[in-house]
C-alpha cells in the first residue's frame, strides 16, 4: 500500500553505503541518485529515499520493515548490516507475539533508525 518512505540521513554517503548493503539481500538495489536524495526498491520502482538532512531539529527514531523473500534473506540481511556495522536491536529470530510465522531481525542504521527485516511465511 505504500508509494514510497523517506528518512533525512545526517551522512548521505554512509547511510547509502549501509541500504547498499542491507537491501541486497533482500532483492533491493539504488535505482536514482540525486546527489540530495536515492531511491532504492525491488524491480523498478523506488519505494524506499534517503536524503541529506535539511530540516527539523534533533532526532526522532524512525521504523522501517523491510520485507524478505524468507527467513534465509533475513539472516543475510542481519549478516549484511552488522558487518556494515550497525547496532544489533535484535538478531534474527521468530516474533510469535506478532504472529506464529513472524520471523524478523532488527538493527540501527547509521542515523539511529530502527530497520527490520521481516519474513511471514512458515518454513
Amino acid at each position: 500500500m505504500l508509494d514510497h518512505v523517506g528518512f533525512q540521513c545526517t551522512d548521505l554517503a554512509a547511510s547509502a553505503a549501509f541500504y547498499d548493503a542491507v537491501l541486497a539481500p533482500l532483492g533491493g538495489r539504488r535505482l536514482a541518485d540525486f546527489q540530495v536524495a536515492i531511491g532504492f526498491g525491488v524491480g523498478e520502482h523506488a519505494d524506499f529515499w534517503i536524503s541529506g538532512l535539511s530540516e527539523g531539529d534533533g532526532f526522532r527514531e524512525s521504523h522501517i520493515a523491510f520485507s524478505a523473500a524468507d527467513r534465509a534473506a533475513v539472516d543475510a540481511f542481519f549478516e549484511a548490516a552488522t558487518k556494515a556495522g550497525a547496532e544489533v536491536l535484535h538478531e534474527p529470530k521468530l516474533h510469535p507475539e506478532y504472529h506464529e510465522n513472524y520471523y524478523g531481525a532488527f538493527v540501527r542504521d547509521p542515523d539511529g533508525n530502527n530497520v527490520e527485516a521481516v519474513s511471514h511465511r512458515p518454513e
